[in-house]
């Protein structure tokens, strides 16, 4: 694979000043060695500054996640805080326990200070919805998180919230790319001496002193706390070498939970996640480690967390006393039953509350919100659109927000926040769990008496990685070939209707409902109610299928979901992996 010219001219700057000599010498090596394929993946395209920031493989090169990418992206965003008119503007930043978090996040800081724009970066990591927290809190116009979620431990990611403490949403993300886009060199970056802007002023370190009104805003929000004590739960739960080992036991333990087994080989922050294959609490591998305490201990539930503590998952034990994790649709749908429950027996359900969740999560969570009067919005996939959707319902004072989730095991109970909450779900979940035992009750059994009430909703996801610069290509070839040649039958059930969110009009709500902007997304609704979504990750090298299915009972939604997954995926699996070959 030969280097084009624009791949030796991104080379030629960056084996020269002002990059550092580390990446000057990395980059002259692999020119030594004739690594052009190297060369290529890292320097064949930039990464891209995305709707929500950036999210790459940690190397040196255009298309990586390091230093110079991260200042230069943070010198578009200061250039659009300085054009957007706000008086006095100020930033903050937070970042987990990744490799070069804590570097990457002072870098931020250097570039946003250099720039006029006061800046507080916490001290130690904190999760990312406390971050989110955060910027209102101190008033901040802007706020960065330095994270990659559950990504494997290769990877980091630059995260960009407004001054709602929502994720930047369009038309305002569209504005920052455009700015980012301008910043066509490291050059162009400023960055003043770090030490001098603390001297100033310009940045400020703080510790613990936005801890204490978030930890605050998350206990408000347990409904039954008499219920803890004297449950006696037993709780094991795991933080996956992340920041929710920072803060969650704080938590539980001012809640009054006490039987609580921490996974210890777990507990400590670490940015090469040894005990998992990859720090994703919906993948049940990542929890074998704490289910064998948990089996062992003859806990109720096991309850773990991603490194930057927004996204939670949990396992539970089933009819055969066996461990088994559950979907994030239907963790979403315990808590939203749960808290609509609890809530309307206290009398504390608001007459115009509102549930919000995103186009490719579970239908059971419109009919639970249904069943308790509650207004249902459908978002587009990400939780920044539902941090959107709390704003509108203040600025229009319509309606309440109560509960929001997405498949991908992000909640949030609260408007404290405007980001998923896994500090948050966690205190919900395991409330639920010791309201259940209480009564004799399991998390698996509360569930079996939501499904006989709304219906046995089940879905599985389905992800097919396509790495690399091709792999980009065939995504959207993909994408191409299913919009040009729809399906009419997909397990044996016709195609009643297929919804392209890129040129139809879609409402995120059936009566007073806005309309959702494009976004490529496809959704093929069957003859049986049945659903099958597809969308291209916004932060991963996948495509990824989303299957829904409902019936009167367990067994046939759990056949129909197979039959849909066994006609639908093959073919394009043969077709992705054939198109990456050539």
């Amino acid at each position: 694979m030969q280097l084009s010219d624009i791949v030796k001219k991104r080379i030629a700057e960056w084996t020269e000043k002002p990059y550092g000599d580390e990446c000057i010498e990395e980059i002259r090596g692999l020119l030594q060695s004739g690594n052009e394929n190297e060369l290529n993946e890292r320097f064949a395209v930039e990464l891209e500054f995305g709707t929500g920031g950036l999210r790459g493989i940690i190397r040196n090169g255009t298309n990586g996640m390091n230093t110079y990418v991260v200042a230069r992206a943070t010198q578009g965003l200061a250039n659009y805080v300085l054009k957007s008119g706000e008086a006095d503007p100020s930033a903050v930043i937070a970042y987990d326990s990744r490799r070069y978090s804590r570097e990457f996040a002072m870098e931020s800081a250097k570039v946003l200070a250099s720039n006029g724009i006061k800046t507080y970066i916490f001290s130690s990591m904190r999760p990312t919805p406390e971050l989110s927290f955060a910027v209102r809190t101190l008033g901040c116009v802007t706020g960065i998180v330095i994270t990659a979620s559950h990504n494997p431990k290769e990877y980091n990611g630059y995260k960009v919230y407004w001054k709602d403490g929502g994720q930047i949403v369009p038309p305002q993300d569209e504005n920052i790319i455009n700015e980012v886009r301008l910043v066509e060199t490291f050059a162009m970056v400023r960055r003043d001496d770090f030490s001098s802007l603390e001297h100033r002023g310009m940045i400020e370190w703080i510790s613990d002193s936005i801890d204490e009104p978030y930890i605050n805003q998350i206990l408000k929000l347990s409904i039954c706390p008499e219920e803890i004590k004297k449950s006696g739960v037993k709780i094991v739960y795991t933080p996956l070498h992340g920041t929710g080992g920072e803060i969650i036991p704080e938590v539980l333990s001012r809640l009054g939970f006490t039987d609580i087994i921490y996974v210890e080989e777990q507990m400590k922050p670490d940015p090469s996640f040894p005990t998992v294959r990859k720090p994703n609490p919906e993948e049940r591998d990542a929890l074998d480690m704490a289910i064998r305490y948990a089996t062992g201990k003859k806990s109720d539930i096991v309850i773990a967390t991603d490194p930057d503590a927004d996204r939670m998952g949990i396992a539970v034990r089933n009819n055969e006393n066996e461990f088994t994790v559950l979907s994030g649709n239907h963790i979403g749908s315990i808590l939203e039953h749960y808290i609509l429950s609890r809530r309307q027996e206290k009398n504390t359900l608001p007459a115009n509350g509102a549930v919000v969740k995103t186009v490719v999560t579970t239908d059971l969570q419109d009919r639970i919100a249904e069943g308790f009067s509650m207004k249902v919005f459908n978002v587009l996939t990400g939780f920044k659109y539902i941090g959107e959707k709390i704003r509108s319902f203040e600025e229009n004072k319509n309606y309440s927000y109560v509960f929001g989730g997405e498949e991908s095991y992000g909640y949030l109970a609260g408007t404290y926040a405007r980001d998923k909450d896994a500090v948050a779900a966690t205190v919900l979940i395991a409330e639920c769990c010791a309201w259940l035992k209480n009564r004799g009750m399991t998390i698996t059994g509360y569930l079996e008496s939501i499904f006989r009430e709304f219906g046995y909703y089940d879905d599985k996801n389905v992800s097919i990685d396509a790495e690399g610069l091709r792999g980009t290509e065939v995504i959207g070839e993909v994408m191409k070939r299913l919009r040009d040649k729809p399906p009419v039958e997909i397990g044996g059930l016709s195609v009643k209707e297929t919804v392209d969110y890129s040129n139809h009009t879609v409402y995120d709500s059936p009566e007073d409902g806005t309309v959702l902007p494009q976004s490529n997304v496809l959704k093929y609704r069957l003859e049986d109610g049945s659903t099958v979504t597809v969308r291209p990750s916004g932060t991963e090298p996948k495509i990824k299928f989303y299957f829904s299915a409902c019936s009167n009972s367990r067994i046939n939604t759990e056949a129909q979901l197979n039959r849909l997954i066994d006609d639908f995926i093959p073919g394009i699996r043969s077709f992705i992996e054939a198109r990456i070959r050539q």
